[in-house]
């Protein structure tokens, strides 16, 4: 069988895809390694939930709170009003994923991408390593969707660029939770985000519910972090020292969008191998379905047409909608992730009432909102003073 689309990992990214294609009426193949979990916090806004139709069962924890945590310990508390952000443990969830592409029609593959080759007259032949057999075996195929990871094998050799992606490692550790809320700190329904440059120096560290389990770990681009260390001495001030380790986990998380996810010829990127994660928040999950899903209708387009020159529409479209909020949460990063000092003025600007209504408008439905500009210029004003030192840190 020639296949309409190989998709080249099958996580969030992939998996999407993949069942888009399918419903399509596409033949669609999905390989994926399988028994590999990325280190994920597991945090999905409604918008997530409703666009891509997750089902309760998928929700493992809700919601209410945010706390924010200086250098300092200040804590800010950010309640969740009208509404809940979906926790889910990517175990579990990426796995729903790929057998709901299955249901949609597509086939399963297990195995290990290692090239793609392109003989003179006939389809693209993409070679992978098989898992039950370890020999190599090959998918013929028309196009291909590199959803892959950071890392991304399709991204490196068939994208310009694609080698050279910026990342951060993230290591965390799910472990058996306490099921109510302890002395020492821990709330199944509050998630904590760690602004701490003895935590990280670049980025931060979480504790984030999963219902009967937790995800503690951390993040950063800088050599010499020792992620362990700091993921111990979270789980310690938040009182989870003593609880059981289900499993460890460390991968590499982007932090800018590629400038070009296609070669112009057969192949597109989706999810992380096209850099689709958030700055200065590290949320991937709903931006790598919305990779997917854009990768998809790319691949449709260019199937419809003959013109590989449509597999570009995947960037085009992304960035139409999402552009503005990448480029404000980068220079958010670049603002207040360089010092401890300027992480405790991000930390006292999130006390803002107004601040924390639009941010959590556009996390939740993934916008910048427009309907209050005398808010925006209010923030816009706190946030050039704490910038530039005329306001001091507030005290909690």
């Amino acid at each position: 069988m020639t296949y309409d689309v190989v998709v080249v990992g099958g996580g969030p990214a992939g998996a999407t895809a993949a069942e888009d294609l399918a419903r399509a009426g596409r033949r669609v193949a999905l390989l994926d390694r399988a028994g590999r979990i990325k280190p994920c916090g597991g945090a999905i806004p409604p918008r997530l939930i409703a666009d891509f139709a997750i089902p309760d069962s998928q929700i493992v924890a809700r919601i209410s709170t945010a706390r924010m945590i200086s250098p300092s310990q200040r804590q800010v508390d950010i309640p969740i009003e009208g509404g809940f952000v979906g926790m889910v443990d990517r175990e579990h969830f990426d796995e729903f994923l790929r057998d709901r592409a299955a249901r949609a029609g597509a086939r399963r593959v297990t195995g290990t991408f290692l090239r793609i080759e392109r003989p003179a007259g006939a389809p693209a032949r993409v070679i992978y390593r098989d898992r039950a057999t370890r020999a190599e075996a090959a998918l013929e195929t028309r196009l291909v969707i590199g959803a892959d990871g950071a890392r991304s094998d399709v991204a490196r050799a068939e994208v310009p660029g694609g080698d050279r992606i910026p990342y951060v490692i993230a290591y965390h550790e799910i472990i058996r939770a306490p099921e109510t809320a302890t002395a020492g700190g821990y709330d199944p329904t509050r998630c904590d985000v760690v602004y701490d440059g003895r935590v990280s120096p670049d980025f931060y560290g979480w504790v984030f519910p999963h219902g009967p389990q937790a995800s503690v770990g951390m993040g950063t681009g800088k050599d010499g972090v020792d992620l362990k260390r700091a993921t111990a001495e979270l789980r310690a001030a938040a009182g989870l020292s003593g609880c059981e380790t289900i499993r460890r986990e460390g991968a590499p998380i982007p932090l800018e969008p590629l400038r070009k996810w296609d070669n112009g010829r057969d192949s597109v990127l989706a999810g992380d191998a096209a850099g689709v994660v958030a700055p200065s928040s590290g949320e991937g999950i709903y931006y790598a379905m919305v990779g997917g899903r854009v990768a998809a209708t790319a691949a449709l387009a260019c199937l419809r047409s003959g013109r590989a020159k449509d597999l570009a529409l995947a960037r085009k479209l992304f960035m139409a909608e999402h552009k503005t909020v990448f480029r404000v949460l980068r220079a958010m990063q670049d603002a207040y992730y360089r010092s401890d000092e300027r992480r405790e003025r991000f930390v006292s600007l999130c006390h803002d009432v107004d601040v924390q209504r639009l941010t959590f408008e556009a996390y939740m439905n993934k916008r910048l909102v427009r309907a209050r500009p005398l808010a925006h210029i209010k923030i816009g004003l706190k946030n050039l003073g704490h910038l530039t030192g005329l306001l001091r840190a507030t005290a909690t």
